[in-house]
């Protein structure tokens, strides 16, 4: 930046030197006309020529100064003006020796420094050396003695010019800091609007934030949210979308194909644009059609045409993606980008606490229902201990006080019905025990290879044996695959199997137990003809004391299944149901070679 310019782009001070010239002009007439006692002959009328001249010159340029319109020619004329005139006034009274007329071309000095800075602090005087030797030879050739004076003319020339340097350094210095307060106006006035507009923009995201929090139920905060984001920033098209398990989840949408999305998107669905949101930068495209992404060729169907895409981070974290879009090319300014930007950050906080609430709401409800299990397995389990300890305590007490009395097929009656009723209890506490083992991680497996088959057949026998109502027919091949596993622990799941299927069948229906070796894994299906299970039951059956309610459905633990499937799990295997109501179910277990 220039510093030595002088400040002649200010009017004002042409107006003021102006004002100034017309009093000089009034003060020169008072001097020639009062104040100068003798003049050569001829001299008084020069004086008042140059006096009068000035005069009309000064009014001139006063008149030119206040017209309003700056004149680019105005400072170098009038100063010109100026040292003429001063100039002309030394010649006239160059007469008297001493005159100190010729000293006030100090003030042409000053105003030369003034308007040009310190070029005009310096260039003045050095125009004006030639005309102070012309002065002193005028005085000393017309009017000497004295003759010739040399010093005359050097010292008021190192005076000019020493004044110029002084006043033109100051007046830069004076330009520069003017310049430096305008540049910090200017940046002031900048930060101003800047601050402003981010005021603006945070209030606009509170709002939306608000909406956001009016409401920990999704649908509700998001309806909100979408009615005050439209009257911040129009948008032809909104989503916002989550992070789960690898992929993208539709949490909302407005506008145009609106549900016309699928749901779910996968990571080879993602273009590049979703991605590198995803990497936490936000990303606007301002015409989509240029480049477009496989996952923007429906929105490009739609007419849309510019998208901002900004990510949802949560603690350092991208939880998922922010996308505006609108039908015209680059139709969103630098404000709104960073708006949706900012939103991002606020609908990251406002997802994970709907989520946090959620999932606590989910928990709630999930203990809930557990205690209920846990009530209604208190209550059963008691039923379940009262039944067999009655019938063990009555028969028992009989023993012992008629034992003498009864005939051996009634006291082997008795016992039957004692040995009968134990094996009730040892099942009912074993299935509670081994749940608790599963629980703790101390359920114990002895692996060796084991022939399933054999397994299948002797299960099959053993619940043939135990009843006479329900028909088991088996189809099994000659031969399967032998399965590493434990054979104590496979036989309990699948006498599990087997037996809830004879428990829920009807006297005289059947029971189909089949197997087969495929793709590296033998299956086991155990299909019964019962009443079947309700769909909104199908996991239910396999969680701690889950009991499905069925038409003919014998007591039980609700803990069978659940040991039977954590068994499967162990062998790194499964354990599946398909069931219809009112046409039986078909429990398959799938175990790998």
């Amino acid at each position: 930046m220039r510093i030595d310019r002088g400040i002649t782009d200010l009017p004002e001070i042409d107006r003021w030197i102006a004002r100034v010239r017309v009093g000089a002009a009034l003060f020169a007439a008072v001097e020639v006309g009062l104040f100068t006692e003798t003049f050569p002959p001829g001299y008084e009328l020069w004086a008042w020529i140059v006096t009068a001249l000035f005069a009309a010159g000064a009014m001139a340029l006063l008149v030119v100064s206040r017209s309003g319109e700056p004149v680019r020619w105005l400072p170098a004329v009038a100063l010109a003006f100026d040292t003429a005139a001063i100039a002309s006034f030394g010649v006239v009274f160059a007469y008297e020796y001493g005159s100190p007329t010729r000293w006030a071309l100090i003030l042409a000095v000053v105003e030369g420094a003034l308007r040009f800075g310190i070029l005009g602090g310096v260039l003045v005087p050095v125009v004006l050396l030639p005309y102070l030797a012309f002065v002193e030879w005028w005085r000393a050739d017309r009017f000497g003695p004295p003759g010739f004076i040399a010093d005359r003319v050097t010292f008021p020339f190192g005076v000019f010019l020493i004044t110029g340097l002084i006043c033109g350094w100051l007046v830069g210095r004076l330009a520069h800091e003017a310049n430096r307060a305008s540049v910090r106006a200017a940046e002031a006035e900048r930060l101003r609007d800047e601050l402003g507009r981010r005021v603006d923009l945070l209030e606009s995201a509170n709002r939306c934030a608000r909406a956001l929090a009016s409401s920990l139920r999704p649908e509700e905060a998001f309806d909100s949210f979408i009615r005050e984001f439209g009257g911040v920033v129009a948008f032809d098209r909104l989503m916002v979308m989550r992070i789960e398990e690898g992929s993208t989840h539709v949490v909302t949408t407005a506008g145009l194909g609106a549900g016309q999305f699928p749901e779910k998107l996968g990571a080879a669905d993602l273009g590049r644009v979703l991605e590198r949101a995803l990497d936490g930068r936000t990303q606007y495209r301002s015409d989509l059609t240029e480049d477009p992404q496989p996952e923007e060729l429906p929105l490009i169907d739609l007419g849309l045409r510019s998208r901002i895409v900004a990510p949802l981070q949560s603690g350092g974290r991208v939880i998922g993606i922010f996308s505006v879009s609108r039908l015209r090319v680059d139709g969103f300014t630098h404000e709104e980008v960073e708006l949706v930007t900012l939103l991002g950050r606020l609908i990251a906080t406002s997802v994970q606490n709907i989520r946090a609430y959620e999932a606590e709401r989910m928990n709630v409800e999930e203990l809930r229902r557990l205690s209920e299990l846990r009530s209604d397995f208190v209550s059963m389990v008691s039923h379940e201990l009262r039944s067999p300890m009655a019938a063990v305590i009555g028969s028992a007490r009989t023993l012992q006080q008629r034992g003498r009395d009864l005939e051996p097929e009634q006291r082997d009656a008795f016992l039957a019905v004692i040995a009968d009723e134990t094996s009730r209890l040892a099942l009912l506490v074993e299935d509670v025990l081994h749940t608790s083992r599963i629980e703790a991680g101390t359920f114990s497996y002895r692996f060796a290879p084991v022939d399933l088959a054999r397994l299948v057949r002797e299960s099959i026998a053993a619940a043939e044996l135990s009843q006479q109502a329900v028909r088991l027919r088996a189809e099994l091949p000659p031969s399967l695959p032998e399965v590493r596993g434990d054979p104590v622990r496979l036989r309990q799941l699948l006498d599990n199997l087997i037996g809830n299927a004879v428990k829920f069948s009807r006297h005289g229906e059947d029971v189909h137990v089949s197997a087969a070796g495929s793709n590296g894994a033998v299956t086991v299906t155990v299909r019964d003809e019962g009443p079947g299970i309700a769909p909104e039951h199908l996991e239910l059956i396999f969680e701690k004391f889950g009991r499905a309610a069925a038409g003919h459905a014998k007591p039980g633990t609700g803990l069978g299944l659940f040991i039977a499937r954590s068994i499967a799990e162990a062998h790194g295997g499964e354990l599946d149901v398909e069931s219809t109501l009112g046409r039986g179910s078909a429990f398959t277990v799938r175990l790998p070679v």
